[in-house]
């Protein structure tokens, strides 16, 4: 078995008890990345010349409990942060890597503080969020395989890089793919700038942070996971990523 798979099996996907959102961040933490920095812009954007499946994921503790009840684009609700403009594109390998139009795409993440709605007030999220829907949505992909939420910029939690979760069906409502997505790391990265960042920055900084080298999904896979991400703090980020799927 593989040490992935093994990790999968025991559910070792941490949360800390963090604190109730709160908008200021002082924090100067910055992520601790071994690779050269390459900029806000930096990640290849995953499957961009590679024809197979995307990498297969957990869709982790704190998956949607009822999807397609929060069909929508804009996904913020109540959620304080740094704009995030997030861009999905699928294709289908099936039809050499064609995009994959009337997909439907589910996506959520956790907010800037590291918390999920749909869940809480148990020793894997301390704050209860059971009863309220903020950063999850579904859409459908158009005829150049793309869907596009309004988001803010995510969090992090014990044990886990910055990530969303994504799943993806075909039109008739058939499971396609679990995945994930990855972002950038480095001390110009959107993750570190958002950290420094005086207004809906992270309020708990970056220490402790989990780099997708030592984080148990993306540690043997990251390359074909990463997101491209350009913008700034004053204008909002924008993530651009491609998801390859068997339909």
């Amino acid at each position: 078995m593989k040490r992935k798979e093994f990790l999968r099996g025991l559910g070792l996907i941490g949360i800390s008890s963090l604190a109730i959102p709160i908008i200021n961040s002082c924090s100067k933490d910055d992520v601790s990345d071994s690779s050269s920095d390459s900029g806000s812009s930096s990640g290849s954007g995953s499957s961009s010349g590679d024809c197979s499946v995307s990498p297969s994921e957990t869709a982790g503790p704190f998956p949607t409990i009822t999807p397609s009840s929060l069909v929508k684009s804009n996904i913020v609700m109540d959620r304080t942060g740094v704009g995030f403009t997030i861009k999905i594109t699928i294709k289908n390998t099936k039809a050499n890597c064609a995009a994959l139009k009337d997909a439907i795409v589910d996506i959520w993440h956790c907010d800037k503080d590291g918390y999920y709605s749909e869940y809480g007030g148990t020793s894997m999220q301390s704050v209860n969020y059971t009863s309220v829907h903020f950063l999850r949505g579904r859409q459908t992909t158009d005829e150049n395989g793309l869907v596009t939420f309004t988001s803010i910029f995510p969090g992090w939690y014990s044990g886990r890089a910055t990530h969303i979760h994504v799943h993806i069906y075909n039109s008739s409502g058939t499971s396609l793919l679990v995945t994930q997505i990855a972002f950038p790391e480095g001390s110009n990265s959107a993750v570190a700038l958002v950290n420094v960042s005086t207004q809906n920055g992270y309020t708990k900084g970056l220490s402790g942070y989990t780099n997708n080298a030592s984080d148990n999904v993306f540690f043997d896979s990251v390359a074909n996971e990463m997101s491209t991400v350009t913008g700034s703090v004053s204008d909002g980020f924008v993530l651009t990523h491609t998801i390859n799927v068997a339909s």
